[in-house]
């Protein structure tokens, strides 16, 4: 599979485009991998060969996965290994047009017409062109993303679309199979380098069919010992390495358990770094019970790991 050069300002989807072209500093599914690990992303074969194709396709990516297994953290090391911008949508329940495309500064317009009038300037087609114009338009994430005035491709982040209403999906549709949105004062706004788009979901609800059809879909599970071992060590680099093994292990112990929330890659990063701060160089049943909150969000788990149980928790994972 061929690659070509990466050079400032090219088409992230022209990074793994052309077939025939081989240097030192080509793209390849392995050279993403190196990449993302200079980022301090650990991604294994499957995500990258997910990424590579996305990147070469021109299609979104679409991630699913509990919460804290590195979905979103993708996207940041992406922008950055691919030193270009992160836009980030956030998506909730009655996220609309105004709040993810655009919208027009009312207030400044307001202004801009009594100044029209007070200068006896004030003609239909000249107010209506000097009002409806990017002075007075805001550009909200999806629109940024598309902008033809980019002097290189983004990558944009639509993060957790399961929170999102479904007519929102709706509207993404146009935007994902053209790269373009609708401006009704304006017209049809085209990207000139369509951005790289991931998108994410923790599977609150069901996405529909016709948004995954789009894109690629990757589904990101819990990493193995060795791989979250891997990323502690990378993304808390100061903590010591006795430690970060126990605390990597307690958390696959907490993550046989049946509890109401498991903890994700981001709160074993966050008791590493907690602990660390606590000049702690290994566990034990004390500072566990303290920290727990750290890991866990919900009493009834918090309680459910407190007492006798937690010896024993403590006990195999300082076994490791």
């Amino acid at each position: 599979m061929g690659s070509i050069v990466v050079q400032t300002g090219t088409n992230l989807r022209m990074l793994c485009s052309a077939p025939d072209v081989h240097t030192p500093q080509s793209v390849s599914v392995q050279d993403l991998q190196h990449r993302l690990a200079a980022q301090h992303y650990v991604a294994d074969y499957g995500l990258a060969v997910s990424l590579f194709l996305a990147l070469r396709l021109g299609r979104p990516l679409f991630l699913e996965g509990e919460a804290g297994v590195g979905k979103t953290a993708l996207a940041g090391a992406v922008a950055a290994a691919l030193e270009t911008d992160l836009i980030r949508l956030q998506c909730y329940e009655g996220l609309d047009v105004t709040h993810a495309v655009y919208e027009w500064d009312y207030a400044r317009q307001l202004v801009e017409l009594r100044i029209l009038e007070a200068s006896g300037d004030l003609d239909r087609s000249t107010a209506r062109r000097e009002l409806y114009g990017d002075t007075f338009l805001i550009k909200r994430p999806l629109l940024q993303a598309i902008d033809p005035a980019r002097s290189r491709p983004a990558v944009l982040l639509i993060d957790e679309i399961d929170r999102a209403d479904e007519e929102f999906e709706g509207y993404l549709l146009e935007l994902l199979a053209e790269f373009q949105i609708t401006i009704p004062e304006l017209g049809t706004v085209r990207a000139a380098a369509p951005p790289l788009v991931i998108l994410t979901s923790n599977r609150t609800r069901e996405v529909h069919d016709a948004l995954k059809r789009r894109c690629l879909y990757q589904w990101i599970e819990y990493p193995s010992f060795d791989k979250e071992l891997a990323i502690v060590s990378a993304r808390v680099p100061h903590a010591p390495a006795r430690l970060a093994s126990q605390v990597t292990a307690l958390v696959h112990e907490l993550r046989a358990m049946e509890l109401y929330k498991l903890p994700g890659v981001s709160e074993t990063l966050d008791w590493v770094a907690a602990l660390a701060a606590l000049d702690r160089d290994t566990l034990d049943p004390e500072i566990v019970e303290a920290t727990l909150g750290v890991a866990l969000k919900s009493r009834d788990d918090i309680d459910a790991v407190k007492g006798d149980a937690l010896a024993g928790l403590v006990a195999r994972a300082g076994s490791r």
